[in-house]
């Protein structure tokens, strides 16, 4: 519509048009009904409620619901599982699995929990990210 009224010099020229705005965080959301195959690479927070199999590369927090499959290697900020994952973790915070949730592979993060009722099977290395020295200073 905008570019409508920029035609005929009704809207101001300088203004970006709409296709342009900025987007706010909103979360991606992959549903329970769809099943996904590949590489996922993005920014921002994802819930998984269907099913994927491949690699997950997220600059954000996942959560995989409770009724979610997921067998890939995933890394991300935080990740939070509810639902079965097969495949190697790496967390830059922390791995969080729910009384609901399964787990079988290796994790590699600076925290990890598991709630009573959840199945972990497999390797964990809780590696505490080390702060930047202080300048001047050698460790």
């Amino acid at each position: 519509m905008r570019t409508l009224l920029r035609f005929f010099g009704l809207a101001d020229a300088e203004a970006p048009p709409e296709s342009e705005a900025p987007v706010p965080d909103a979360a991606t959301v992959i549903g329970p009904g769809v099943t996904l195959k590949g590489e996922l690479q993005g920014e921002g927070p994802l819930t998984m409620l269907g099913r994927f199999e491949g690699d997950i590369v997220l600059n954000g927090d996942m959560h995989v619901g409770p009724d979610a499959h997921v067998d890939a290697n995933i890394s991300a900020r935080k990740i939070t599982i509810a639902g079965v994952v097969r495949g190697n973790l790496s967390a830059d915070t922390r791995v969080e699995i729910l009384p609901s949730g399964s787990l079988t592979g290796t994790v590699k993060s600076a925290s990890f929990a598991a709630a009573d009722g959840a199945t972990v099977k497999g390797e964990i290395w809780v590696e505490r990210s080390t702060p930047a020295a202080a300048p001047g200073r050698t460790p």
